[in-house]
């Protein structure tokens, strides 16, 4: 059974206004020890985030008043950024989001792709912020309770009474025999998708061998 975004998630929304002046938001980081707080419009629907990164531009990125014509997009961002005083100038727009039905591993996927430490989660039917997703929150899938962990493996297994099963600090070791090595490999990278499970370490006999290697 996957987790899901609303089994982990902080229920606080970590968030300030379109308004915000800059030493509100560095007091909501410094409140919540966070990195990054999310933007929200008058209806609380996120419309960026304003990371440390962000704020910290105005001290590494003295401002010009002419800008140079070979100047990259980004640089210009940079420098509008740091001339900005509120959390509309200074925000990364659009924000990334993920709703509460957000498989866990996908957000997890999306914070690594996005290079981003957390997530404001969103009600999908009104677009509101309804909490916000910290990596810390998506590795607790790594200290689930066993006996919960050994239920979805077995679920997952198609005779889990012919095997051995053994988990020692999230590494399943699977021991046993099955009829193909298809099976064999099927049945562990299974395992690895299920959160909560660090490797799989497969140590099983197959009575037929139905995967040929190719010729060197």
């Amino acid at each position: 059974m996957a987790i899901e975004v609303k089994d982990v998630m902080g229920r606080v929304a970590i968030a300030v206004s379109e308004d915000a002046p800059f030493t509100e938001i560095v007091a909501a980081m410094r409140r919540y020890a966070v990195g990054a707080v999310t933007v929200i419009d008058a209806e609380r629907r996120p419309v960026g985030v304003v990371s440390e990164a962000d704020l910290l531009l105005k001290e590494s990125d003295p401002v010009r008043h002419s800008v140079s014509m070979f100047e990259s997009r980004r640089q210009r961002q940079d420098h509008r950024k740091a001339a900005g005083v509120t959390a509309a100038q200074l925000m990364t727009s659009p924000a990334i989001t993920v709703n509460p039905a957000t498989p866990v591993r996908a957000a997890a996927r999306t914070m690594h792709e996005q290079r981003v430490k957390q997530l404001p989660v969103v009600d999908p039917v009104t677009g509101r912020i309804v909490g916000t997703l910290h990596q810390r929150d998506v590795l607790r899938v790594f200290t689930r309770p066993a006996a919960e962990l050994m239920a979805d493996i077995r679920a997952q297994l198609p005779d889990a009474r012919a095997l051995s099963i053994e988990i020692d600090r999230g590494v399943v070791t699977l021991r046993g025999t099955v009829e193909t090595r298809s099976q064999a490999i099927a049945m562990t990278e299974r395992l690895r998708s299920l959160e909560g499970v660090v490797d799989v370490v497969a140590d099983l006999t197959c009575t037929r061998e139905d995967i040929v290697a190719p010729p060197l």
